[in-house]
């Protein structure tokens, strides 16, 4: 056997190893460890578009208002928002309530805006 044939021959062996390791491991890599874990992960995630959908209601509501007028959010306005721009298919009230709550002192709405989020 000559030399280049033995580097060859070691060159495929490592090469086979290393995507025999790659196939065995990737499952375990982009799985998440535990089903607390991804459960946390979703909601948080859920309640990310809950935020994004409750300045939207914030921002359109303030551009439907006249001068003068108070700017009236309703929680319905974010539910209906998170159905039809990020398409979930069921948005729990009180998640919407907490969602609009929050971007509503966030966005100092406090002086010019009414809602229903605290009731």
């Amino acid at each position: 056997m000559d030399a280049s044939t033995v580097v060859g021959i070691l060159v495929v062996a490592g090469g086979a190893a290393l995507m025999a390791t790659g196939a065995l491991r990737k499952g375990r890599a982009v799985r998440p460890l535990r089903p607390a874990r991804a459960r946390a992960a979703a909601e948080r995630a859920d309640f990310r578009v809950l935020l994004r959908a409750a300045g939207m209601a914030i921002a359109s509501a303030r551009d439907a208002a006249g001068h003068g007028e108070p700017i009236i959010v309703t929680v319905e306005d974010v539910m209906r928002l998170t159905v039809e721009h990020f398409g979930h298919t069921e948005v729990p009230r009180e998640q919407a309530a907490a969602a609009l709550r929050l971007q509503y002192e966030r966005a100092a709405c406090a002086r010019d805006c009414v809602t229903d989020a605290f009731g």
